[in-house]
Formats: C-alpha cells, structure tokens, sequence
C-alpha cells in the first residue's frame, strides 16, 4: 500500500490518497525494449527531417546553380562585332546595313547603327552562349523598335516584297563587259525583319528572358506577324509563305500567352481576343480563354471575340460578319484568314434558302451582308455560280458549285479594310497605337 501527494486546486492543501498497485504498475519506468523502440522512432523522425532539410537546400542549391549558368548578353550593340566584321568580309551584309553610298562596292562597309544580328541554326561545335554574342534584354528591345520603326515603316524600304532589278557588271579577263549582266534580286523588307525578329527571340530563348522586356518583345513580334499575314496574302510563295508566317505567330502567342501567368500586364486583354480570333475554331483557344480570371474574360475585346468565335461555332456567317465590322484594324488582320469561308457558307445558305427562279435579291444589300462593296460582291457571286443581273442576285441551289475558281484570292477581298478608316501605317499597327 502506497500513498500520494497531491495538490488541490488552489487551496494548495497537501493530501493523502491511497493508489492501488494497479496504478502504481502503470507509473513504472519503461524497460530496456520500450525504451529503445521510443529512441529509435526519435532518431528516425529527426532523421527524417534532416533528409527533407537536406532535400530542400539541394533543391535550392540545385535552382541558384541552374540560374547561375544561364549567360548573360553583354553585347551593347544591334549586331555583335565578332559577326559584324565577319560578314562584313564575307560580302554578306543586308542592303539596309550597309554604309550609304557603298552599296555598289566590291565590299560594302558595314553601317554599325543599322546592322542586326542575323539569325543563325544551331550547329555542332558552334558555341552560341557567348556573352560577348548575346544582347541584353533592354537591346533587345531597343533592336525590337529599331525593325518597327526604320525598317518595316519606313517609307524609303517599301514596297514589302517586290522585288527591283540591277545588274552588275563582270569583270573577265580584265576587261570591263557592261552587257555581260547578270539579274540580282534586292532582299524584301518582309523576310529582313521576319529574320532579325526570329535572332531576338533566339537571343531570349538562350538567355531564359522573362519579365516586361520579353513581353513588349512578343507582343511586337505579334502585331508584326499577325500585319504581314493580312498585307501580304495572296503573294508568291517565294516572296512570302503563310504557313511559316503562321509557324512564328502560333509559337509567340504561345509564349506571350504563358508570360502573362507571371502578373499583370497592359496588353493582356488585347492579345487573348486576337489569340482566340486568329484561333476561330479551335476548342483549346475557346477553353483557354474561358479559364481566364474574370477581370480578363469580361473586358470589351475578350467579349467581342468571343462572340465572334461562338457565332463561327454555330456557323452564322451573318452574325459572324456584322460583328467584323465592330473589329479594329489588328483584329481584322487577325480574323481575315477565316472570312473568306465564311462568305462561301452565307452564300452557299442563301441559295439554298432563296431558291426560286421569280426571287430576286438586292446586290447591295447582299453586299453589306458579305462586308464587301457591291463590285467585289458580285465578282464572289460569280466566283460560286450565283447569277448576277444588274442589281439582283438570283440565287438557285442546283447552279452554286463550292469549288472556288483558281483566280479568286483572299487580297482581292481585303478592298473594303483598305479604305480611310483601315488606312493606318505599318509603325501605328505593330507598335499598337491602331
């Protein structure tokens, strides 16, 4: 029998009370084997937490190292010098880089304040990383404005893609032959910016670029694609080709849409409407935008695209094309490509739904419908079989045939987005003040 003091509440009174052996058994220091059991499931759980401690500074040891090896541009200039003087030897230098007034010399100086960095392949044994080859966001940039500006605005460098002829003079044998010539082809406006655009986001790609620079970068990038695919539809495949033009565009708009996760930016707006109106029909585009934040989704052109891509789903030419006409002129560049089929189907709907040898439909006002004066309006009509007598259209299901003449060509159709109220200049639209 055992007894136990103990404390009452706060009297603080000693008392005695009798504990049974039960309780006394229950009290007893813990043997050797429950001892060890309890040190080693401590050892263990210290153990444990020094492991994911350990995990964790490796983690971030791992991410300051990955960090720590990502070059750094220190070239101040448009184009390296190693490259400069380079293709400066190797008679490789563009017409716009040229010093002015050396163009017909044998080796044209090279002009420093005009020459850009040309894209280049990745090649084995080629070190791309130097930093002495690599500019800095901030030139980036500054290169970005210099192709906008001077380059692809300006008016001494137009037209974009046709090309002049000149002839050079062989020298053989000494002797000077004028009429032994041979025709030489001036490069484009078009292909020098597209190639010096693709050298900067090279540049940023091995440089890991993010942050306010790489999205002013993309978003020019963009509104320059998204111009040359509307100025020069329809050229020849030698001057310009839609599905690489195409190729760029989806990949920036790809990167710029995965840069605005990082926080909010001016721009975002305007560029998720133009990713989903160059994406009419794509469920992926309708389903990124719809995941959107609620700030964004409901912004007057997120809204006004997608009513737009809601009335391509549902096949509504007429809806379709009454809302491109509340469009701005970069949002038309961006959804032209998808109205020529649309005006195939609203045609193709009529005659079907105005089949009759008595009806007769206005042109003009057919004409309104399609977005089209009343001259390019009748040429589609003709263009699908639909007759035209004057003013009136007159439409027969059994005489509209789908397969589009060879001559018909989406530029024939840009007309109407080429009058005063679309009149802005290449350096307004890609620097988006149009």
């Amino acid at each position: 029998m055992t007894y136990n003091c103990i404390t009452t509440g706060d009297q603080s009174e000693l008392s005695l009370r009798q504990v049974t052996s039960e309780e006394l058994l229950s009290t007893r220091p813990m043997n050797k084997t429950a001892m060890s059991s309890a040190w080693h499931q401590s050892k263990r759980g210290r153990g444990h937490r020094r492991k994911e401690q350990g995990g964790a500074n490796r983690d971030r040891l791992e991410e300051q190292k990955a960090e720590d090896s990502v070059p750094r541009g220190t070239c101040l200039t448009m184009c390296p010098a190693y490259e400069l003087r380079q293709r400066e030897a190797q008679n490789r230098l563009h017409r716009f880089e040229m010093v002015a007034g050396t163009e017909r010399d044998r080796l044209p100086r090279a002009d420093v304040s005009r020459a850009v960095k040309e894209y280049s392949r990745p090649a084995a044994g080629k070190d791309s990383t130097r930093a002495s080859d690599l500019r800095p966001p901030s030139v980036l940039l500054k290169t970005v404005c210099y192709l906008v500006d001077e380059v692809a605005a300006s008016s001494t460098f137009q037209p974009w893609t046709e090309v002049r002829k000149r002839y050079l003079v062989i020298l053989l044998s000494g002797i000077l032959w004028p009429f032994q010539a041979c025709l030489v082809y001036d490069p484009q406006v078009y292909s020098f910016v597209f190639d010096r655009l693709r050298s900067v986001r090279q540049d940023m790609i091995i440089q890991r670029v993010s942050g306010p620079d790489c999205v002013a970068v993309l978003e020019k990038s963009v509104r320059f694609l998204l111009y040359a695919s509307y100025r020069l539809c329809g050229q020849q495949r030698q001057y310009f080709d839609p599905r690489i033009n195409d190729t760029h565009l989806q990949e920036c708009l790809s990167w710029l849409l995965e840069s605005y996760r990082d926080g909010k930016h001016q721009h975002q707006e305007q560029f998720q409407a133009l990713s989903l109106l160059y994406n009419l029909g794509s469920t992926e585009a309708i389903q990124h935008v719809l995941e959107l934040p609620e700030r964004i989704r409901s912004s007057p052109a997120v809204q006004l695209a997608l009513a737009v891509s809601r009335a391509h789903m549902e096949r509504n030419p007429v809806r379709l094309l009454r809302l491109a006409q509340r469009l701005d002129f970069i949002q038309v560049c961006a959804v032209h490509r998808h109205l020529l089929p649309c005006r195939t189907d609203l045609l193709l709907l009529y005659s079907h739904g105005h089949s009759s040898r008595n009806c007769r439909y206005p042109l003009q006002r057919l004409a309104r419908l399609l977005f089209l004066k009343d001259t390019l309006a009748a040429e589609l009509c003709q263009v699908y079989g639909v007759n035209v007598s004057g003013e009136w259209v007159n439409f027969s299901k059994s005489s509209f045939t789908d397969a589009a003449s060879g001559d018909l060509q989406c530029r024939r159709m840009h007309e109407p987005l080429d009058d005063e109220q679309w009149n802005c200049s290449a350096s307004s639209v890609i620097q988006g003040c149009a």
